[in-house]
């Protein structure tokens, strides 16, 4: 395995993933300020609005995933899917090291408990539920694409090995 280039991989779909996340806010703002939903509104749509999220985000990360895949398989000479593991792994690394800093350092460093935002009534035992399968999902998702985008990236060397007689 090539860590660098499954380094090199992850920053691109890291990068690609919060252009991405960007682009949808705006699009998402844009639609909002001329769209009139109140907290009734919200409320009663309350499962609808998590769902779509939930895809959008898996959208959003399946691309990046697969775009860091195909630069980790393009950038290696050989076993892109091996590679596109490799970007998964150190974004699971990443997000686990995230993780535990924020549970060792607690919440007074949470930014959000600083900001007022709004709630949807919705029940933790749901939220858990939801956020475990998106959680799984992800997961399942962002290394099925990580590895296809390997297998993509590392084409191109198959197709110059043939033309050289390889």
């Amino acid at each position: 395995m090539s860590w660098g280039a499954c380094f090199f991989g992850w920053l691109v779909s890291m990068g690609l993933a919060v252009l991405l996340t960007s682009i949808v806010g705006a699009i998402l703002s844009a639609v909002g300020s001329n769209v009139r939903i109140t907290q009734n509104d919200a409320e009663r749509e309350a499962g609808t609005i998590g769902i779509a999220t939930a895809v959008i985000l898996l959208l959003v990360l399946a691309i990046g995933y697969y775009a860091g895949g195909y630069v980790a398989g393009r950038m290696s000479r050989f076993d892109g899917g091996r590679q596109g593991v490799g970007v998964w792994l150190i974004g699971l690394i990443v997000a686990l090291v995230a993780i535990g800093l924020g549970f060792l350092f607690g919440s007074q460093y949470n930014i959000l408990d600083r900001v007022s935002l709004p709630t949807l009534p919705i029940s933790g035992d749901a939220i858990g539920w939801g956020a475990a399968i998106t959680a799984l999902a992800i997961l399942a998702l962002t290394l099925l694409a990580a590895v296809l985008g390997g297998k993509v990236g590392q084409r191109y060397h198959r197709k110059v090995d043939r033309a050289v007689g390889y």
